[in-house]
């Protein structure tokens, strides 16, 4: 009987399981992205299916990997599947829309009440670039930037707060309300408002002026709130008469 020992079979991956498995994940992030973006356009509507086969084919993808980017979907709360029909971009309910809106204007407002005053000159100028880039994608009409630079700079205005905890959970609720946001989104009413309150915002937190920055965080919440609602009942108002001219 030889004495050589078997080698082991080693559980590591290898260089080009690395690679590839890298390769699936910024394809994932990507796309999912893209759809997310879609849906705050709304060019993804509430109720729109999402078919896994449309997916592959759109966006050349393995059979797995489109079902793991409706399964980040979902995590995001902008996907929620249903029994016999599959993944749907998320509608809400009145209730659920004024719910998750109050939890918004609490964690948001209880980050403004953290930002310790006085905030450096730098940190404003950072600000203040980030809303050239978003004054800019309003102005030229282009939405997709828009939202990009809406983003970025919620993001760095809330890390003010120097709580990463708080930071996080206002990013997850402001994600999953994607899909009311895309009703005013595309109007251009509501980026000029929008605007002017982060232009306000820089402004308190260049005076300190705690009072107004709270009272800013909580009206910057209304007209996408509201609009989704009144989208709502003229929708509720319509479906009878509708039904009516049918029977």
């Amino acid at each position: 009987m030889s004495n050589v020992a078997t080698p082991k079979r080693s559980n590591a991956p290898t260089a080009g399981t690395v690679g590839r498995d890298r390769n699936v994940d910024e394809t994932l992030r990507s796309v999912a992205d893209e759809l997310e973006e879609q849906v705050v356009l709304g060019v993804l509507h509430p109720r729109e299916r999402l078919v896994e086969d449309e997916l592959r084919e759109r966006f050349d993808l393995k059979r797995h990997v489109a079902r793991q980017v409706l399964a980040e979907l979902e995590r995001r709360g902008l996907v929620e599947r249903r029994k016999n029909v599959g993944a749907v971009v998320k509608s809400f309910t009145p209730r659920e829309v004024t719910e998750l809106y109050a939890l918004r204007e609490l964690l948001e407002a209880d980050a403004a009440r953290r930002i310790v005053f006085p905030v450096g000159t730098e940190t404003l100028d950072a600000l203040a670039a980030i809303q050239a880039e978003h004054d800019e994608a309003a102005i030229g009409g282009d939405l997709r930037r828009v939202f990009r630079a809406n983003m970025a700079f919620h993001h760095a205005f809330f890390a003010l707060s120097e709580s990463r905890v708080l930071t996080e959970a206002i990013r997850e609720y402001e994600r999953r309300t994607h899909a009311i946001r895309s009703v005013s989104i595309v109007f251009p009413q509501y980026l000029e408002k929008a605007r002017a309150e982060h232009h306000q915002m820089i402004e308190a937190l260049r005076t300190g002026d705690r009072e107004s920055l709270i009272r800013l965080c909580r009206e910057h919440l209304v007209p996408s709130r509201d609009a989704y609602l009144e989208a709502h009942h003229r929708r509720s108002a319509s479906y009878p008469a509708q039904k009516g001219t049918t029977d």
